[in-house]
Order: structure tokens, then C-alpha cells, then sequence
């Protein structure tokens, strides 16, 4: 999936094009699923059927907490896989990942407000379907990022917000995908910075305790 994209991000470099990243948040995600919903998208989109099916049906009914830890991420991208394609009718790539869902457009510099727009109304048909799915997006928690070369990010930076799912959201330097922290021009300094600290940090806590260790 990060591979993907920053290969995405790369040839629209290439191809003198700046790409918008959407990393979208979902509230409660896991609690909101209808399973009877899931159980027939299951059957019908997935080919699960007899003795497989009962099985997740029997895991489902009356059960909280131990099912969602186990099963909870791969049946809720079974839960949200028909968005892919209410994306895709847009002209705009995802990725989705549990919970985790990325839009990204690449688009000409001189031409930023067409793609904007068919951004915005695609994440407006997103949210429409997340709430017709029981699903609610959390605009508070959704991200924007510009990406390419020093050239084409000067090209685009009086675009200081962005339209998602009918909220003006600021555009950011920085986003987390999959633990990883990507910057616009895609040097991974605050990554690699992040993860010194962490590093650091766990030294620290190693050398209280070191005395307590074998040398094995």
C-alpha cells in the first residue's frame, strides 16, 4: 500500500503533476458495523458461503470484545469494500487498510482547482455512503497533504485548504500512513526523526533496568 502510493507520487513527479493525499477517519468505526449487512456482502461479493459462513455468523451473533481484536480489521474491510468503487467512479485511487482509508489525485499545477473539485465531490459521495452504511466520517481527524517536487509545491501553496466531505480542512507539511510519517517533498526527515526519538527512548528505559539482565 506505501509502496503504491509514493510510487504514484513519483510519476506524477515525473509527469510535471502534484498529488493530494486524503487520509480519512472514520468515528467508532468498529462498533457501527451491521452485521446483517456484512453477512450478505460476504455471500454476495465475496463468494462465502456454507460452512465458512456459518462459521463468521457464529463468531458475530452475541459476541463483543474478543471478536473484534480477532476478526474485527479483516471483516471491516469486507464491511467498506463497495467504497472503493464509489471512489473509483471519481477518477481518484484509494487504498484502505481496516479502518485506515487514502485518496490521492495527482493533477496538474496549472490546473489544481479541477482536481480539487472532483475531490470534493467525491469524498461528499463518500461520506453519503459511510452514513448509509451506518458509518460516520470524523472531519476533526481527516488529513490533507500536498506532494511533489520544490517546483510544482510552489505552484500550489496559496491552496492552504482543501474541500473534503463538505469541510474546508487546512492543508498539512506532514501525515502519518501506516506508521510512517510522509512530508510533501517526501524526504522522510520527521520520520526518520520519529523514530531516532523512539529509539532513544527505549535505550533510556533499557539502561535502568540493565543491571536487573543476564547477559543473555
Amino acid at each position: 500500500m506505501l509502496l503504491d502510493v509514493l510510487d504514484s507520487v513519483h510519476t506524477a513527479a515525473d509527469s510535471k503533476e502534484v498529488t493530494l493525499l486524503i487520509a480519512l477517519d472514520l468515528s467508532t468505526a468498529f462498533d457501527t458495523v451491521c452485521h446483517s449487512t456484512l453477512i450478505k456482502r460476504l455471500q454476495t461479493e465475496f463468494g462465502v458461503s456454507g460452512t465458512a459462513l456459518s462459521w463468521i455468523q457464529s463468531y458475530l451473533q452475541d459476541r463483543t470484545q474478543f471478536v473484534k481484536l480477532v476478526l474485527g480489521p479483516l471483516l471491516f474491510a469486507v464491511y467498506c469494500s463497495p467504497v472503493a468503487d464509489v471512489i473509483a467512479s471519481h477518477g481518484v485511487r484509494c487504498h484502505q487498510y481496516a479502518d485506515d482509508t487514502q485518496l490521492h489525485l495527482a493533477m496538474r499545477v496549472d490546473n489544481a482547482v479541477a482536481g480539487l473539485s472532483i475531490l470534493a465531490a467525491c469524498t461528499t459521495d463518500v461520506k453519503q455512503w459511510y452514513m448509509q452504511n451506518g458509518l460516520q466520517l470524523n472531519p476533526d481527524k481527516v488529513e490533507a497533504l500536498f506532494m511533489g517536487t520544490a517546483t510544482q509545491l510552489r505552484a500550489v501553496s496559496s491552496l492552504k485548504s482543501v474541500s473534503v466531505a463538505d469541510v474546508d480542512l487546512p492543508v498539512a507539511d506532514s501525515m502519518r500512513v501506516l506508521c510512517v510519517t510522509l512530508d510533501h517533498r517526501l524526504t522522510f526527515d520527521n520520520h526518520a526523526s520519529a523514530v531516532a526519538r523512539s529509539c532513544n527512548y527505549h535505550a533510556r528505559a533499557i539502561r535502568h533496568i540493565c543491571h536487573l539482565l543476564t547477559l543473555d
